[in-house]
This record gives C-alpha cells, structure tokens and sequence, in this order.
C-alpha cells in the first residue's frame, strides 16, 4: 500500500465523494414548480451546486425572474421537505470512493466529511448509502451555528474545515473538494488542498489554486502521496 503523508482527511460531499446532482436537480425542480416556474434541466443543476441547497434554488429562481423573500421561503422549505424524502434515489458514491476510503482506513488515516448540506441530511444520504462507518466526524452547513452577520458559519468560512481537523485528531491534515468555496475555506483553515476534477467545479479546476487536482477518486492516494503536508 502507498505511504501518505497525512494522518487526517477532510472531504467534501456532493460532487467529491458522492454524485447527487440527480436528487438535488428533482428537489430544485419540485420547488420551482410548485412556484410556477419552468423545470431546469436535470444535468444543468451540476452548475447551480456550491454554496448548499439555498443558494442553489436561489440562482435556480433567479434565472427566472425572482421572486419575494417570503415566498421564496416557502419554496425553499418545500424543496427541503422533498429532498429530504428523496436524497438517495439516484445519488451514488463516485467510483473508487469505497475501495479508496478502505485503504486509507486501512492505514489509520482518520477522515471527516465537511459539507454544506444540512448535516442530518448528510448523514442520512451517508448512512443509506453505507459510508457513515467510515468518518469521525460529518460537519455540515448549520453544524457551527451562525456568525455574527445571522448566516452560517458554512464554507468558504474555515471553522468547519477547522472544526473536522480537530475532530480528526489534529496532526497532518488535507482536504479534498471541487469548488472554491472548499479552496477558500482550507486555504483560510491553513491547510493544503486537492481539488476534485470531476465534481461540479464552479471554475475549471486547475483554476480553483488547490495544491493538487485529481482526474478520478481513484487518483487520490497517489496524489496525496506526493503532496507535501507544508504545501
């Protein structure tokens, strides 16, 4: 088995260690319709992921006009009901995460899973699909409560990425996402970054400034092997 420098992982969720764009586009689409608005195509919602479920049907309902605070809060509980009930029908971890979480386990490495979803569903997702065994610790968007601005403490803010080193035991930690809000928030929690090509990156990935890009899950391993912990 490869050696690699780290003791701890932190990893993102949807479009690193699982593809759910197929339930997050049916709940965005649930949500639009009961607004009277057109359904997005299911494979354009890879592009509406990033900040977490609200910011998502937010660009969803802007692109078509917008809508009132009020109602688009009835929306947004609607289309969390609904992806709460639908969150693993499609979604699957990529190919590779199973074995590769596995072996890192074999090793001793230590993993967390830092997300924007809500957490409890993040753990549900996780734990139908059988991968919930396989981390310390899951932190997800409202897991650190809220700042003093009222929002919360979600990436790119580096409290969670933090939060997951401390959980993991603290020593040599990495995080591995696709967006830059995963490269703001380990670049502001002080440590080194891959960055998952094949998610739904929200610039293309050799621009996101992560310290490494993978092409595949099973890239990984490799990857952090010769990635230097100081990186």
């Amino acid at each position: 088995m490869t050696d690699i420098p780290f003791d701890a992982i932190g990893f993102d969720l949807d479009g690193t260690l699982l593809d759910t764009f197929r339930d997050l586009g049916a709940a965005v689409n649930h949500a639009l319709v009961l607004g009277g608005f057109a359904e997005v195509s299911v494979e354009s919602s890879k592009d509406l992921i990033g900040g977490g479920a609200k910011i998502m049907l937010a660009r969803a309902v802007d692109a078509q006009g917008g809508l009132p605070e009020d109602e688009f809060k009835r929306l947004y509980k609607a289309m969390l009901g609904y992806y709460e009930q639908h969150n693993a029908v499609h979604t699957a971890p990529y190919p590779g995460v199973r074995e590769a979480l596995a072996e890192l386990g074999a090793k001793g490495v230590r993993m967390a899973v830092v997300t924007n979803k809500f957490e409890a569903f993040a753990r549900n997702v996780l734990t139908q699909l059988d991968l919930i065994g396989a981390f310390e610790t899951v932190i997800g968007g409202d897991s650190m409560g809220k700042g003093e601005d009222g929002q919360f403490l979600a990436k790119p803010h580096p409290a969670p990425v933090i939060k997951a080193h401390e959980a993991a035991g603290g020593g040599r930690f990495v995080f591995i996402g696709d967006s830059t809000y995963d490269v703001r928030a380990a670049r502001g929690a002080g440590v080194p970054v891959v960055a998952a090509a094949y998610g739904y990156c929200d610039k293309p990935p050799h621009e996101l400034g992560a310290d490494a890009v993978i092409d595949s899950f099973g890239d990984l391993i490799p990857a952090l092997a010769a990635l230097r912990p100081s990186a």
